[in-house]
């Protein structure tokens, strides 16, 4: 039986204004692939990123391009030979899962065969800000477990970490300079955010420009996002980092995901699954890669003003597995 995909776009608005060390944002926009044989329909959603070279038209081409070999059911096997790793491949890949649990009556971590997921708790997300700003908010979130502090490398990091972590001392931190800093910043303030109490630093050097990151003293593990991508990434970033952090959209899906985490685990790496800002549809396949993970990151549905329905459950920061009828 053939198979028809469809692809649209949504804007989904924050509910503030998120900012990271590249720019501010007031919306997401997603593309949401739909997969149908008739009978059954699978779904994926992806956040085109332009970090990565990646645009809602530029993704969308990519999809339709090879929309007639879904269409004659190349399958997800054949996925990773039409498309890079990716937003585009996330989308579709995801939908296939999806497709193929509708149409067999499985749950995809059956089919997958992972054991039944449980629920995991998600860090919460400051996005840069004042000192003053972000310890406000951090009060407002202080029951939270865990926090995640975007960073920028504009000489006031240390005085913002200070501040949150006096607003809420009880919550775990991380902190993400979405390759902001450079090395010297990197040597300066890794002590005292050790001794904040400061659990992870996320992707502190530019992806590209990293190599001092080689045998450096290491006060709080270093997590590699923007360097680590699939599965290939793993031979470039050896000795710079101690966790690495999977994203669906970057490695182009819940296949390679897996294949990513099992292969970094077996390396001595840790494991963070991250997100970008999206619904629920998006968070509901890295749950599954999130299983076991050190830290969650899949607090998407929370900074937008609405989510989709039906969507995942929050508790206010644990997340129950996905029901079927949101995807899975």
């Amino acid at each position: 039986m053939s198979l028809n995909l469809t692809v649209t776009r949504e804007v989904w608005p924050l509910a503030d204004v998120f900012r990271i060390s590249r720019g501010a944002r007031t919306s997401s926009e997603v593309i949401v692939a739909t997969i149908t044989d008739g009978r059954a329909t699978g779904r994926g959603e992806c956040f085109p990123y332009a970090r990565y070279g990646e645009s809602l038209d530029s993704v969308e081409a990519q999809i339709n391009s090879v929309a007639s070999a879904i269409g004659d059911e190349a399958g997800r096997g054949g996925l990773a030979r039409l498309l890079p790793p990716g937003a585009a491949r996330n989308v579709v890949d995801c939908a296939l899962w999806d497709l193929e649990a509708k149409r067999s009556g499985k749950r995809v971590w059956e089919i997958a065969g992972l054991g039944e997921p449980v629920s995991v708790t998600t860090v919460f997300t400051l996005g840069v800000d004042k000192p003053s700003e972000m310890a406000a908010k951090a009060a407002e979130n202080k029951a939270r477990p865990r926090l995640k502090l975007k960073m920028t490398g504009d000489g006031q990091d240390i005085d913002r970490v200070t501040a949150i972590h006096a607003a809420s001392p009880d919550s775990g931190l991380v902190v993400d300079a979405n390759e902001g800093w450079n090395a010297d910043q990197y040597m300066e303030y890794a002590p005292r955010l050790a001794a904040l109490g400061v659990e992870m630093i996320e992707q502190p050097l530019p992806a590209n420009d990293d190599s001092d990151l080689v045998g450096i003293e290491r006060p709080v593990p270093i997590c590699a996002d923007e360097a680590c991508h699939d599965t290939a990434s793993l031979g470039t970033i050896s000795g710079k980092y101690d966790m690495i952090n999977i994203k669906l959209d970057k490695t182009g899906g819940l296949t390679e995901a897996l294949a990513l985490r099992d292969a970094a685990m077996a390396q001595g790496y840790g494991i963070m699954v991250g997100c970008m800002i999206g619904t629920s549809l998006a968070m509901a396949p890295g749950l599954l890669v999130a299983q076991g993970a050190g830290i969650v990151d899949l607090d998407g549905p929370l900074l937008l003003a609405r989510d989709r329905e039906p969507g995942l459950s929050y508790r206010g920061s644990e997340i129950l597995p996905p029901g079927s009828g949101l995807w899975g």
